[in-house]
């Protein structure tokens, strides 16, 4: 899998990250979650559940979407208190893709077929 980086939202050894991929997908870099209740109806085997600031999603405007998040639907599992957003996706274990990302062990990457990303900053 090819990525384009589209963003990050970087501050103090903190990297969310925002790609498009040559797949029609999205690959969004963010902080592992470890709420077992969250994780408990949302992660399987492929897939798990990122963190990551509202203000990533403001990235995909440079791949032609508008980066307002208008509609709060699936892959946002939920809104945290702080504004962030979790997001679930396929668990992304392509050897050529991990190359090239940098992902602290605390940090974790999914990735998001297009049109499910495109449903939230759509009418």
């Amino acid at each position: 899998m090819r990525l384009t980086l589209l963003g990050k939202e970087s501050t103090g050894g903190q990297s969310p990250t925002l790609y498009a991929t040559d797949r029609d997908s999205y690959v969004v870099q963010g902080w592992r979650v470890a709420d077992a209740e969250l994780l408990a109806g949302e992660e399987t085997q492929d897939t798990t559940v990122v963190e990551v600031p509202s203000t990533l999603m403001g990235h995909l405007a440079k791949n032609g979407l508008d980066g307002r998040v208008t509609h709060v639907v699936a892959p946002i599992v939920r809104v945290t208190a702080s504004g962030n957003y979790t997001i679930q996706g396929t668990r992304v274990v392509d050897g050529t893709a991990l190359l090239q990302m940098d992902i602290p062990a605390h940090e974790t990457c999914v990735e998001v077929s297009a049109p499910k990303m495109r449903s939230l900053v759509t009418e």
